[in-house]
């Protein structure tokens, strides 16, 4: 059960996960020690799974971002896992959300060139288990990024 602290913490992390042990316990009225632990009893509960540094489009190589609806051919358990294991284990895939509505999964594509979603599209995506449509849209540009 989460208390108000670890609410606090959870928090703080989410918006700045390099803050130090001293200015957490400071901002919720801990030691640096008590913040330090209730970090680490966040983390084991599996209520922090990882630390990462937010990069720049520029750092990234400016991609545009693709969203790709994907239907498949079935609904069977066995259709869903394989795609899902094919989808985990593909480098040019970011994202990917099994979807209510029209189509079965939303990914995020991020490509560095106009050829290379050519490549990503023929080599990646049309060869993903039990895929029966593919409608890949591209970002004009990001409002909002919570990531």
């Amino acid at each position: 059960m989460l208390d108000a602290l670890d609410h606090k913490i959870l928090d703080l992390l989410a918006n700045d996960s390099s803050v130090t042990a001293a200015r957490l316990g400071e901002r919720v009225g801990l030691s640096p020690s008590a913040a330090h632990r209730r970090v680490k009893l966040l983390e084991e509960r599996g209520l922090i799974r990882g630390y990462r540094a937010r990069l720049s489009p520029q750092a990234r190589g400016n991609p545009s971002i693709v969203f790709v609806s994907v239907t498949l051919k079935d609904q069977s358990q066995e259709t869903l896992s394989r795609f899902e294991e094919a989808v985990r284990r593909n480098p040019d895939i970011a994202e990917a959300h099994l979807m209510s509505g029209e189509s079965d999964y939303l990914l995020k594509v991020p490509v560095r060139a106009d050829d290379d979603f050519e490549r990503v599209h023929r080599d990646t995506l049309a060869r993903l288990p039990g895929v029966q449509r593919l409608v890949s849209q591209f970002a004009i540009r990001t409002v909002v990024d919570a990531d």
